[in-house]
């Protein structure tokens, strides 16, 4: 079979490309390397949906950023994912800082962000009595969000394969050769799929993709950010998210509540050659939690319950690339998509859908295409007769098996045969929560793993954390 379209990546952008081409009546497919989607810089960044007032004016960055940040509430909304309009502040600590502040609100008007406004220091402290009582002010951008980005793309990719896109795992594309149809694509273990146009979102390894088929001049460089998440209980410390002013290696070490009600801090950035390593330090964290005070005196460190790192595709350029192959104009790179490409991520599957009707893509909407994706059964969030009537329609529900999320049986059960369907624990984890609170999964992991094996049709030997070579357990002691 020749595919329409192949998507090479399954990270938010790939994704959520893949949900706008479901819309039409096209064969379409997503290549990702891995068992599961969303788990490279998708799976471990801040979370943010940018207003857009930071990205130079007339860059791919600040187009697609602002467009993003407004499509945000209504692709969530349709796709059941959790998001918040709570708004961001970047902070002033100096006269320096000011002037500084003072520039990005105008970047901002150039860029066309709605709702931005300066602060004096006690209307700060108004709306976030936790603020340092050393700032000189600050911008507020009230467009600004949160969302959780691996349940976006897990969203997104689901909605498109509900309505018929394809999901190919565990395919790390190693070439890509010319036909007079359009592209064989190869990978590691021998797999090879046709496809008349290619879309390269392969994220962190974009440039090496690009290579493949021509290159697109970026060269990308991994830079590692370091984060900690507190627990629940220091959720409300602020309700805004909190910036520092930005510098030349990102927009500096935030403090935000996230969607789930935790409390966020980073990240760090420290750029390095390693494509893999998503190690956090302990002089990483040490720096994280000094600058993350200095917006937040007291903060309660000791209610730090995790710390993880994730890896930006930093391009030389300082922008994101989209754009056909000089050498194949079926070929579309998106290289470089580093922050804010998860804010961007609905804005750019819109430019990269125009790129290949541009390119001779026939695009017929579908009568009976659903952009609707109901969300997955949240036990904790229900009430109490929602409760009972959930149990009564399936007894799984009513078994729990995560303790500090409240998650049920009857939920993993779920991520376990909807699209797309979770294969190992951190699958689980993205789309439950399950292991995600204080104990990090000291009490949920062995049912979770029974659940697993059972539903995989495999011994518990061979349920992983996050794929071959993760494996939990060595074997049986009786």
């Amino acid at each position: 079979m020749t595919y329409d379209v192949a998507i090479i990546g399954g990270g938010v952008v790939g994704g959520m490309l893949a949900r706008e081409l479901s819309r039409y009546r096209i064969t379409l497919c997503i290549l990702e390397k891995e068992e599961d989607v969303a788990m490279g810089t998708s799976k471990a960044n801040s979370a943010i949906v940018h207003a857009g007032f930071d990205a130079v004016p007339g860059t791919w960055k600040a187009k697609l950023n602002v467009r993003g940040c407004e499509l945000m509430p209504k692709v969530t909304k349709e796709l059941g994912v959790p998001y918040q309009n709570n708004g961001s502040m970047v902070l002033a600590f100096t006269d320096e800082d000011l002037k500084h502040i003072q520039m990005l609100y105008e970047r901002g008007i150039q860029n066309h962000v709605p709702d931005m406004k300066l602060l004096s220091p006690e209307e700060v402290w108004e709306l976030e009595p936790n603020i340092s009582r050393e700032i000189k002010g600050a911008l507020l951008a009230s467009s600004a969000g949160i969302v959780c980005p691996y349940e976006l793309t897990i969203g997104a990719i689901g909605n498109a394969m509900d309505n018929g896109a394809e999901l190919i795992r565990c395919f790390k594309v190693t070439s890509i050769k010319e036909t007079d149809e359009g592209f064989t694509v190869n990978s590691e273990d021998g797999q090879t799929v046709s496809a008349r146009y290619l879309v390269n979102a392969a994220g962190i390894y974009s440039e090496e993709v690009a290579a493949l088929a021509g290159g697109c001049g970026v060269t990308i460089t991994p830079r590692k950010g370091e984060y900690m998440l507190l627990d629940k209980t220091q959720g409300h410390t602020v309700s805004h998210t909190i910036f520092q002013p930005p510098s030349a290696m990102g927009k500096g070490v935030l403090v935000t509540p996230t969607v789930d009600g935790n409390l966020l801090l980073g990240p760090t950035a420290v750029d390095q050659e390693d494509k893999e390593d998503t190690s956090t330090t302990a002089e990483g964290l040490d720096s994280l939690s000094r600058a993350a005070k200095r917006s937040v005196p007291d903060l309660n460190l000791r209610a730090v319950i995790t710390s993880f790192a994730g890896l930006r595709a930093t391009p030389d350029n300082h922008d994101f690339t989209i754009a056909p192959s000089e050498k194949n104009s079926h070929f579309i790179n998106a290289v470089g998509i580093e922050s804010p490409g998860l804010s961007a991520a609905p804005a750019i599957a819109e430019y990269i859908r125009d790129l290949l009707k541009e390119a001779g893509l026939v695009l017929e909407e579908k009568e009976d295409f659903d952009p609707v994706r109901p969300p997955y059964s949240k036990f904790r969030e229900r009430t109490d007769e929602e409760r009972k009537a959930l149990i009564q329609k399936d007894p799984r529900y009513g078994r729990i098996v995560c303790r500090c999320e409240t998650v049920t049986e009857g939920e993993i059960i779920e991520a376990l045969t909807r699209n797309p369907k979770a294969v190992d624990m951190d699958g689980i984890k993205r789309r439950t929560r399950a292991g995600m609170g204080r104990c990090q999964a000291g009490f949920c992991t062995p049912l979770t793993v029974e659940l697993l094996a059972k539903e995989l049709g495999i011994p518990a030997q061979q349920v992983t954390k996050f794929g071959k070579g993760s494996e939990l357990l060595m074997g049986k002691t009786k």
